[in-house]
């Protein structure tokens, strides 16, 4: 088995979500590609979710999370980049049904959103998922095709 790299980005608002789903990332083996931002002073979204996603579409990382104050700008900037496909996350339903249903290959979180905790429960939720295929393929498929 290929070790796991997670691509993660973030502004201000979403950092301390980002520095924990490091660590505990790393703590199960997984390879992280930071890029950023490195502290809770302002700074633009755009600027480090963007690299974190074409991490993913370049084939440098297997998935990607993002990280804002609501996840919705986050996943904006995440889906302008070709043959990526980001849900926002609010829980750990949303988190399997979006890697099941839509084969997302990267996530957005909002930490005004959801605790710490939650955060990490959603990430493990959409890592163990599987896409399903199926009916959901022509779906997909159609997506892909708008980019």
């Amino acid at each position: 088995m290929t070790k796991k790299i997670i691509a993660l980005g973030t502004d201000h608002a979403g950092f301390h979500h980002k520095e924990a789903v490091k660590k505990h990332l790393l703590s199960k083996g997984i390879e992280v590609l930071d890029f950023g931002t490195d502290s809770d002073a302002r700074c633009d979204y755009p600027d480090f979710v963007r690299p974190a996603a074409e991490a993913v579409a370049h084939g440098k990382a297997d998935g990607a999370v993002v990280f804002g104050g609501s996840g919705n700008g986050e996943a904006m900037v995440a889906n302008k980049v070709a043959g990526i496909r980001c849900g926002v996350c609010w829980d750990t339903v949303s988190a399997r049904l979006t890697k099941e249903h839509n084969d997302a290959n990267v996530i957005a979180i909002g930490e005004r959103m959801v605790t710490e905790a939650l955060a990490l429960e959603i990430v493990d939720a959409w890592m163990a998922a599987t896409f399903e295929g199926g009916r959901h393929i022509a779906r997909i498929e159609k997506v892909n095709a708008m980019i």
